[in-house]
């Protein structure tokens, strides 16, 4: 009986192309991965950069062009807005950004009156506004601005200063001209007070911003209901009070302007067994 002959068994030199072809396949995804990733919106993108832009003209910082970045669809991101981006900011300055921006950060757009307020106040306070004696930011409810001590009073004292009311009347053109609700409020840095006339930080808040809404309804006659007033002393600031340059940003006063709300008006119930008529 003769024995089959076993051949021999040949070896397969091409099953390291399996191994290849997957390290290809997994290669490819990943690299198709990064580049989805790297496409962001445009659209937002372009949104991003004229915000940054148009806060940054706010702040002085840059005195060129102030015209906005417009980016349509395909279109490269900007150098020139993500520079400004990079840009290192005072802690201070971070409080006055555009309400463009402001939306951009919260999902919330300004309204059309805010947008409006904005802008009117933008231009007669230019010039407060690039000294740094006024700062004008955007609030939940609307605008604040803010009118810093080194502008408009002298220290310990609740007088406008008859340099300052120049400003104030451009204020009060601009706020005649709108229906918004003004809460006037006062601040001040922890450094106490104490004075024949103030016994305390919270009387010469309460005071200076009294001083602000009197001058608005008596020289201006804006409607007394549109007005609130507010003293909070040393208690809300806006910088840190372990410097000279914070504690002067924290003596203020604040109008928050509150837009897209009707201004509250009181109203007197009827008493029981009263009787009304024509």
């Amino acid at each position: 009986m003769s024995r089959r002959k076993r051949h021999a068994e040949h070896a397969n030199h091409e099953r390291w192309l399996v191994s290849y072809a997957d390290f290809i396949t997994l290669l490819f995804a990943f690299f198709v991965v990064l580049y989805s990733a790297s496409q962001v919106d445009q659209k937002k993108v372009g949104k991003l950069a004229q915000a940054i832009q148009v806060a940054f003209a706010e702040l002085g910082i840059f005195q060129g062009s102030t015209a906005p970045i417009q980016l349509q669809q395909g279109d490269s991101i900007p150098s020139a807005g993500l520079d400004m981006a990079r840009g290192e900011v005072e802690r201070h300055n971070l409080g006055r950004i555009s309400p463009a921006l402001h939306a951009f950060a919260t999902g919330s757009a300004p309204t059309d009156e805010t947008i409006q307020l904005q802008h009117e106040l933008e231009q007669v306070m230019a010039p407060e506004l690039h000294r740094n004696e006024a700062a004008l930011s955007p609030h939940p409810e609307g605008l604040v601005l803010s009118l810093r001590e080194v502008g408009f009073f002298d220290s310990g004292s609740d007088a406008i200063r008859p340099e300052a009311q120049q400003a104030v009347d451009r204020i009060a053109g601009v706020l005649v001209r709108h229906s918004c609700s003004i809460r006037v409020e006062g601040h001040t840095d922890n450094v106490p007070i104490s004075t024949p006339r103030f016994a305390s930080n919270w009387e010469l808040s309460a005071a200076r911003a009294t001083s602000l809404v009197k001058n608005f309804i008596e020289r201006h006659h804006l409607a007394p209901e549109r007005l609130a007033v507010g003293g909070y002393g040393e208690y809300h600031p806006v910088a840190s009070n372990a410097s000279p340059q914070g504690r002067q940003l924290n003596r203020r006063v604040d109008l928050v302007l509150i837009t897209g709300v009707a201004p509250r008006v009181a109203t007197h119930p009827v008493p029981p067994g009263a009787v009304s008529g024509n």
